[in-house]
């Protein structure tokens, strides 16, 4: 029997041929709009007149499946700090058209891999907000709102090797712990209380988890009724931000009470009854602001650690029985998004081995992109590599 654990996998690309400016940190140049042009020309499959364009990782984290959509605000939001970086902040016509790419390539994902046992696949999204400073490390690379469609064939991480469950990216940098280990009742009784979901139903922990990893762990956890048929459901991604507004009430009111103790209700929280009637309300939730609030005047390198703004991971993925999962959680460093499950991805430049498995990955994203140029929703890229069509 495989043993469970968390995965090492080694993903191999081609390098990216930009010269970084002298004297900009690689961070800044890549918020830039030089950079965001190169990843249009370079990696671009389809752009729509919503300004979402969907490109191929150049840095991927799987050669088997791996694309990205993002809400390209470079030409007309030119300050980094300004644009768009979680679904909250997208106008309502964009958010449409996103959430039917987003349906599209979930079920290519699906089809390509009908079996459970055969691949891990996840969609979600990364917050991008400028909560540490741009120069800091770790700090996500393109401050744009994008989302991950990652296929990760099982055989791979099984024949992977076990990783260190101390890794900082799987930990969580501590933040992980301190919202499960102190405060897991409250925070899901807020959830239960906040959203009034239909289509959303609450998950045990094993359902969430994934065998072969181990991970997610300790997170709130929904599956989707209805499988892959609810994501043709307006409902569902109705449902989907709630998910998403609620863990950002969560979050900006307790660090608003270790900031400054008994802080009022944020002027604009999404569910202030909640807010007021639970949390600030729950000896349990109060303590542990007060414990963090305590530490931060003590301590310089920890109070400078913490993301004081909504720092979150949010995805939708399969687990071992074939259900739809959607999972959020409280990330408090630059991890990637598959560490959410367990799996950590170790890029290495090999152009040659990156060649080798590339022709089979491009058929596959040209594939789901003529299924997103028939319904409307862009039209094709041509770059070396492809052509429009």
């Amino acid at each position: 029997m495989t043993q469970s654990g968390p995965r090492e996998i080694t993903t191999p690309y081609r390098p990216i041929p930009l010269d970084i400016p002298e004297g900009m940190k690689p961070n800044e140049f890549f918020n830039s709009t030089e950079n965001l042009n190169d990843l249009i020309h370079n990696n671009g499959l389809l752009l729509n007149p919503e300004n979402l364009l969907l490109y191929r990782k150049a840095l991927g984290h799987s050669t088997a499946f791996d694309t990205s959509i993002i809400y390209n605000t470079s030409q007309c939001v030119l300050n980094p700090l300004g644009r768009p970086v979680r679904r909250t902040q997208v106008p309502e016509n964009v958010k449409h058209v996103w959430n039917r790419m987003n349906q599209i390539l979930f079920d290519y994902m699906l089809e390509l891999y009908p079996d459970p046992d055969d691949a891990l696949i996840l969609a979600g999204e990364a917050s991008l907000d400028a909560t540490w400073p741009l120069t800091s490390p770790g700090v996500p690379s393109i401050r744009m709102l994008h989302n991950h469609f990652i296929a990760f064939p099982k055989d791979e991480l099984r024949g992977a090797k076990l990783t260190d469950t101390r890794n900082p990216n799987l930990t969580d940098g501590g933040q992980h712990s301190l919202f499960q280990e102190y405060m897991s009742g409250v925070y899901r009784e807020f959830f239960d209380r906040a959203l009034g979901l239909e289509i959303l139903a609450p998950a045990s922990e094993a359902d969430a988890r994934i065998g072969l990893t181990g991970y997610p762990q300790g997170l709130p956890s929904w599956e989707i009724r209805g499988g892959a048929a609810a994501l043709k459901d307006i409902r569902f991604w109705k449902e989907y931000d709630e998910i998403l507004k609620g863990f950002i009430d969560f979050y900006r009111t307790f660090f608003a009470q270790v900031s400054t103790r008994n802080a009022p209700i944020l002027p604009d929280a999404y569910y202030p009854d909640a807010v007021e009637s639970v949390l600030l309300f729950d000896n349990d939730f109060l303590k542990t602001a007060k414990k963090v609030r305590d530490h931060c005047i003590v301590d310089a390198k920890y109070a400078n650690a913490i993301r004081w703004q909504p720092a979150f991971k949010q995805l939708i993925y399969r687990n071992d029985e074939g259900k739809l999962i959607v999972t959020i959680s409280q990330n408090s460093i630059g991890n990637a998004i598959t560490e959410l499950l367990g799996v950590v991805v170790n890029r290495v430049a090999d152009a040659d081995a990156y060649g080798k498995l590339e022709p089979r990955l491009i058929e596959r994203l040209l594939a789901v992109r003529r299924r997103l140029i028939e319904a409307d929703l862009g039209d094709g890229i041509a770059t070396d590599f492809w052509g429009k069509e």
